[in-house]
C-alpha cells in the first residue's frame, strides 16, 4: 500500500488544495471560452505558450513548483522573514518609479521581456506576513492607540506607494487587513467611523450639495433635540455634536470635491459616478461639445463595459449557452472578459448554474479559512490565516460586484480565476503559505 511522505502531507489540509485545483481548472477553462478561436491548435499552444490560457497554465506550473518548496519549507521560517520580506516588498515598490511601463492607464507594471509583474499585487503576501508578525509580538499591546497606528501603517504604507503608481484599485485592497485588527481587538467605532465616510461619501454623490448640508444639519439638531438633558449635564456634549457635524459638512463640501477633483484620476471619478447614473460634475465641458457627443462618449466608457457584463451574464440564463457557444464573450462585446470581467464569462457560458457553483466554491474557500484561522495556537498563524480570508474576500466581493454594476469598476482580478501570473502566482503563494503554517497549527510562531 503507498503512502504519503509524511514530510510533505503531514498536518496538510487537502480540502483546501482540492479547492484551489478546482478554482485554477475553473480560470482555466473561462480563459480558453473567452480567448479560443476557431482553428487555433490547442495541444501547440499549450507546447509553445503563446496563448493567453496557455500562459496561464504555464504560471500554474510555475505555482505548483513555488506550493512544493513552501510546503516543505519550515514554517519558522515565514515568522522569522517576515520584516525582511515587508522590506522587500516595498523596495519591489520603489523600484516601479524608474522601471514601470505605462500599461492601460497605471504606472504599477514592470515589463519582464514578454510577461508583465505587478509589485503592488505580489506585496499583498508581504503586508499580510509582516502585520501578523506585529500583532503576535509578546510587546505589542493592540488595545494602545499607538500600536493600531503602527498596525495601520503596515498596512496603509504599500497602499499609499501603490496610489501613486496610478493603481487605486489594488491600493484599496490593502484596506481589507482592517478585518485581521478587528479580529485582535481594534474597536468597533473605527470601523462604524469608516462606514460612516464612505456613506457619507455615496450621499455627496447622489445628494445635491446643499440639500446634503441641510440633511446634515437637520440630523444633528434632533441629536441636539434628543440629547438635550444630557448636554446639560455635559457641555462637552454638545461640543463633540457640533464637531461631529462641522466635520461632515466639511467632508461633503470640501474634502470629497478635492479628492475627486485633485487626487483621482478622471477614468476613475466617471467610473465611481457610472455606478449612480450620474455625470461627472467635475469634468468642464468643452465649447461646441453637445449633448449627443457627451453621450457617445459615455455610453463608449466603463458603463459600457458593465452594461455589457450584465448582457453576458443574462444571456447565460439558467444553465448558460456552453463552453464555446457564447457570444457576447467569444467574440468580445465585453473588454476585458479574460480578466477584470472574467465572471461574466463564467456566467454567459455556464448560466446560473455555473455562477452558482463558482460562488459556492468560494464561500467554501473563505469558511475553511476562517475555521483553519480559529484553530490555530500561535497568533501569527492565526493573524496570516485572517489577512488571506481578508484579502480574498476583497477581491471576490468587489470584481463580482462591479461585474453586475453592484460596485465601480476598479480593476482587480477575481481568485485563481481572472488571466494575470502574478495574480495567480500571489493567490497560490498566500494559501499555500497558510497551508503549511496550518500544518504546524499546535507549533507557536512568534
Amino acid at each position: 500500500m503507498n503512502q504519503r511522505n509524511p514530510a510533505i502531507s503531514k498536518g496538510i489540509d487537502w480540502s483546501l488544495v482540492g479547492i484551489y485545483l478546482l478554482l485554477v481548472a475553473i480560470g482555466l477553462t473561462a480563459i480558453f471560452a473567452a480567448t479560443y478561436k476557431e482553428g487555433d491548435p490547442v495541444l501547440q499552444s499549450f507546447l509553445r505558450f503563446k496563448t493567453d490560457y496557455s500562459k496561464q497554465f504555464f504560471f500554474f506550473l510555475i505555482g505548483g513548483g513555488i506550493a512544493l518548496f513552501i510546503l516543505l519549507t519550515d514554517s519558522k521560517f515565514f515568522a522569522a522573514t517576515a520584516n525582511l520580506g515587508y522590506a522587500f516588498g516595498i523596495f519591489m515598490l520603489m523600484l516601479v518609479f524608474p522601471f514601470h511601463s505605462n500599461i492601460k492607464g497605471t504606472q504599477s507594471i514592470i515589463k519582464l521581456g514578454a510577461f508583465n509583474f505587478q509589485p503592488a499585487e505580489f506585496c499583498k503576501i508581504f503586508v499580510a506576513l509582516a502585520l501578523a508578525k506585529y500583532l503576535s509580538r509578546p510587546e505589542t499591546d493592540f488595545t494602545k492607540t499607538k500600536s493600531q497606528f503602527l498596525a495601520a501603517a503596515i498596512a496603509l504604507f504599500p497602499a499609499a506607494i501603490t496610489i501613486l503608481q496610478s493603481e487605486t484599485g489594488l491600493a484599496l485592497v490593502y484596506f481589507s487587513f482592517f478585518i485581521v485588527m478587528y479580529r485582535e481587538g481594534l474597536p468597533s467605532i473605527i470601523l462604524l467611523i469608516g462606514f460612516a465616510v464612505a456613506a457619507l461619501i455615496v450621499a455627496t454623490i447622489v445628494i445635491e450639495p446643499n440639500i446634503l448640508a441641510l440633511v446634515l444639519t437637520g440630523i444633528a439638531a434632533l441629536v441636539i433635540y434628543a440629547l438635550s438633558r444630557q448636554i446639560k449635564r455635559n457641555r462637552g456634549l454638545l461640543f463633540m455634536i457640533l464637531l461631529i457635524w462641522a466635520l461632515c459638512v466639511g467632508v461633503q463640501r470640501f474634502a470629497v470635491p478635492y479628492i475627486f477633483k485633485n487626487v483621482l484620476q478622471k477614468h476613475q471619478v466617471e467610473r465611481i459616478y457610472d455606478l449612480f447614473g450620474k455625470d461627472n460634475p467635475y469634468e468642464p465641458v468643452k465649447e461646441g461639445v453637445n449633448a449627443q457627443d457627451l453621450k457617445k462618449k459615455k455610453e463608449s466608457g466603463t458603463s459600457y463595459n458593465v452594461r455589457q457584463s450584465k448582457i453576458a451574464i443574462g444571456s447565460g440564463r439558467f444553465f448558460g449557452k456552453g463552453l464555446l457557444n457564447a457570444t457576447q464573450t467569444r467574440y468580445d462585446f465585453v473588454p476585458e472578459q479574460r480578466t477584470d470581467f472574467i465572471f461574466c464569462t463564467v456566467g454567459e457560458g455556464f448560466g446560473f448554474t455555473g455562477s452558482m457553483v463558482l460562488l459556492g466554491l468560494y464561500l467554501i474557500l473563505l469558511f475553511r479559512i476562517v475555521t483553519i484561522a480559529e484553530r490555530q495556537r500561535s497568533t501569527f498563524s492565526r493573524c496570516y490565516a485572517y489577512g488571506v480570508a481578508s484579502v480574498f474576500f476583497f477581491h471576490i466581493a468587489i470584481n463580482i460586484a462591479m461585474t453586475i454594476g453592484l460596485a465601480p469598476v476598479i480593476g482587480i482580478p477575481l481568485p485563481f480565476i481572472s488571466y494575470g501570473g502574478t495574480s495567480l502566482l500571489t493567490f497560490t503563494i498566500m494559501l499555500f503559505i497558510l497551508i503549511r503554517l496550518d500544518a504546524d497549527r499546535q507549533m507557536v510562531l512568534r
